[in-house]
């Protein structure tokens, strides 16, 4: 059912497309003059604005500017029984979806409402695939990040299990998406299910379904995951956190390809590809006992490592450059960037919640910053971070952020001039803006000066 609103200074015909329109499915409120209609507009949603072009006092034009004015994107049906190609232009020009002319056929205008309702729809739902696919991206350029996304493409195409396995927070769910997005079940359905947020009574539910009846409180059939995952991918996050007697239950689908429902009497049979994720040691948990060692060697195929975000300090200014333009986005915020002694500052810190840290933290700086985020935002915003934090890691990542210190701290010494710079360093100026890049390093926002 769709809301609409119907404007004309003709009283008979505002009722008889009203009673069209209820016949029809469709709820409707009138207003007999423009200015009715803009206060109707200004604190109502529609979903499709019917208007007719002359009308005493404001006509229908005018008042389609003030609807654009507004900023209100309902879309918008011109009538008119005295239309001339100049106004069918000038309306359409200021967005109007379609102009008919009187007298109307209630066939045609049903379908032309119908239409427009349906592009909005179709708008809103392409504003929210687009809003989903950037919120699912995966922000790199660093070494360690390079080689984990060269071994998603290699797994992904194929129907090998894999184990994600990092710390809290980095990012391990936007990994497994990857792996879908990549793989041959791209169009299926991605179904996900964090086992350590289920209650231990409930788990069982939620992975297979139940049938009505089978509990108190199942009043009626429940499709579980492996269901809603069928011809996709189920990913299930922190699986080291299920349940010993699920792990039993789950092993069976791995193996078999099919499961029974809570209160079920028959096996159905499901196509799904598993993805785990954990942050904990699942060798570990074998050992103790915790972990079934089955399932261990039928869900750790390909493991995937994500490194720390203190092992990846190289990403640190692109993930603050992309989580500044989402939160101010987000907010309707002017944008704001970060100086260089800010990302600096930033880049010492060991980031404990990683990732998912960093981006809780970029919001608090960007509203605790009056202009652009300097050094002393930083540390207003994250109370503990160290002057001098021991890098940690990799010999790999200890040897980027000694680097990465080295450079910035010759750009100061240099006045950022980075002919001078390269000259101190003993590199080619060219070598310099590429080691620059490397490091995470953006030149042009680094540069002050240069000859």
């Amino acid at each position: 059912m769709s809301h609409i609103l119907l404007i004309d200074d003709d009283h008979s015909t505002l009722g008889s497309l009203s009673r069209a329109f209820r016949l029809a499915g469709h709820e409707t409120t009138v207003a007999d003059s423009a200015t009715r209609a803009a206060e109707l507009i200004r604190n109502q949603k529609f979903d499709c604005i019917l208007s007719d072009v002359v009308m005493p006092g404001k006509d229908g034009i005018t008042l389609l500017e003030e609807i654009r004015a507004m900023q209100v994107t309902t879309p918008v049906i011109m009538i008119s029984g005295q239309a001339t190609v100049d106004m069918a232009v000038r309306a359409t020009r200021l967005g109007a979806l379609d102009f008919l002319e009187k007298p109307l056929s209630t066939e045609k205008l049903l379908l032309a409402i119908d239409n427009a309702v349906r592009l909005t729809r179709l708008e809103a739902e392409n504003r929210e695939l687009r809003r989903q696919v950037g919120s699912h991206e995966i922000i790199w350029r660093s070494e360690p990040m390079r080689r984990v996304m060269m071994q998603v493409e290699r797994v992904a195409g194929g129907e090998s299990r894999v184990c994600i396995l990092g710390e809290t927070g980095t990012g391990k769910e936007l990994i497994a998406r990857a792996l879908h997005r990549l793989s041959s079940r791209a169009k299926g359905p991605f179904i996900t299910l964090n086992c350590a947020a289920v209650p231990q009574e409930l788990i069982e539910s939620e992975l297979f379904g139940h049938e009505k009846g089978s509990f108190t409180g199942a009043a009626t059939r429940h499709a579980g995951k492996f269901d809603q995952a069928h011809n996709g991918t189920l990913f299930l996050d922190e699986i080291g956190d299920m349940p010993s007697v699920m792990q039993a239950k789950l092993l069976r689908v791995l193996e078999e390809g099919e499961f029974e429902r809570v209160g079920g009497d028959r096996p159905i049979k499901v196509n799904v590809r598993v993805v785990v994720a954990t942050h904990r040691n699942l060798e570990e948990q074998v050992r103790a006992g915790a972990f079934r060692q089955d399932l261990y060697h039928r869900v750790f195929v390909f493991p995937l490592t994500l490194p720390p975000l203190r092992e990846r300090p190289g990403d640190i200014p692109v993930l603050l450059e992309h989580f500044a333009a989402r939160v101010s986005e987000m907010n309707g915020w002017k944008p704001k960037t970060f100086s260089l002694s800010a990302v600096e500052a930033l880049s010492r810190y060991n980031w404990p919640g990683n990732v998912r840290e960093l981006r809780n933290s970029v919001e608090r700086m960007l509203l605790l910053a009056d202009a652009d985020v300097d050094e002393d935002t930083v540390r207003l915003a994250l109370p503990n971070l160290r002057a001098e934090a021991a890098p940690g890691g990799t010999l790999a990542a200890r040897v980027e952020s000694f680097e990465r210190q080295t450079v910035l701290d010759e750009l100061k010494r240099c006045n950022y001039n980075m002919s001078e710079t390269a000259r101190a360093l003993g590199l080619e100026r060219s070598h310099l803006y590429k080691k620059c890049a490397q490091l995470g390093l953006e030149p042009q926002s680094a540069r002050k000066t240069d000859t």
